[in-house]
């Protein structure tokens, strides 16, 4: 049987990572509206907690963004963000909730999204997609006895439902994106979702092929979510900026980006196009609605995703 982690108890020193983090000390005046209680500053990287619904924050920063559920008997994170963030998540938590972690749901399998899973000891259960377990298990760092509690505990094949009643969470999959082990995370009663980096912001995401992700399905693994999906209205994203949240709509819009560059890469390696010459004549030809999206070089250089798209075309 796992026991539970209470907040607020003694902790090994072992098990304490970054022991500068932001710390829990005198009461601070009151935190803007949305905020937890102001009982803790954010440590250096770490945003202030922000209200995203009842019982569910979100603590942006620091690699990926964590949500922080509040349930019955205890608090359900999404993602631990980069190694060595633990303690600043568990400080932010505290201003909202003195109940103890329960779950860890990680949403794939990137360092900045569960960096921080071993900070936690094994009474907390973690929980991923099948392919997400398959590749935390490569990661060197899990591969250390002392880290091995922080992988999955609990893993899924298409859909998952995690507690009951108005704490139900319902983890969905849908096939390769930015991974191979993509979940969408959704907290039913409040009408959120937590969509990981299969949609990190408005951009062209990171496709890791390594880890299984795919240019060619992304778009179909949007819409298919986006289709299968009900009653969300509310997204927080992998990388959320200045904890802004999505509507629905924003992740209908994301497929169709993804499809048109999908598209628009078959023509360009038709017209034996370079990355960058597609980039540069897809930018051209971009619709006015996606005039906020980031296409700046960097991921994939000036070429972008159309490198690779192009080989995965190949």
């Amino acid at each position: 049987m796992r026991r539970f982690y209470v907040l607020g108890s003694v902790v090994t020193a072992g098990m304490i990572f970054a022991a500068a983090a932001a710390h829990l000390g005198a009461q601070q005046p009151a935190a803007p509206a949305g905020q937890g209680r102001g009982a803790a500053p954010a440590a250096a990287g770490v945003s202030s907690i922000l209200k995203v619904a009842d019982n569910l924050y979100q603590v942006p920063g620091a690699g990926g963004t964590t949500a922080v559920f509040v349930t019955q008997n205890g608090v359900v994170l999404v993602d631990t963000k980069l190694a060595n963030n633990g303690q600043a998540i568990l400080d932010q938590v505290k201003t909202v909730t003195d109940r103890p972690i329960t779950h860890i749901i990680n949403t794939h399998t990137h360092g900045d999204h569960n960096g921080s899973n071993q900070f936690f000891p094994a009474a907390v259960e973690v929980v991923a997609h099948e392919n997400t377990t398959a590749n935390m298990q490569k990661m060197p760092v899990f591969q250390e006895a002392a880290n091995k509690h922080g992988l999955p505990d609990r893993s899924y094949k298409d859909r998952l439902t995690l507690l009951s009643g108005n704490d139900s969470i319902d983890l969905y999959y849908f096939g390769p994106a930015h991974t191979n082990g993509d979940t969408f995370v959704v907290f039913r009663n409040a009408g959120v979702m937590h969509s990981g980096d299969a949609f990190a912001n408005k951009g062209q995401p990171l496709i890791d092929r390594n880890n299984g992700g795919s240019g060619i399905a992304y778009p179909d693994t949007i819409g298919k979510a986006a289709s299968s999906i009900k009653n969300v209205r509310t997204i927080i994203t992998g990388h959320a900026q200045n904890g802004a949240t999505m509507t629905w709509q924003d992740l209908v819009d994301f497929g169709e980006f993804n499809q048109l560059m999908l598209t628009h890469a078959r023509q360009a390696l038709k017209q034996g196009q370079t990355p960058e010459q597609a980039m540069t004549d897809f930018r051209a030809k971009l619709p006015a609605k996606f005039k906020e999206y980031n296409l700046a070089g960097g991921r994939g250089g000036p070429g972008g995703n159309f490198g690779v798209l192009f080989e995965e075309l190949k």
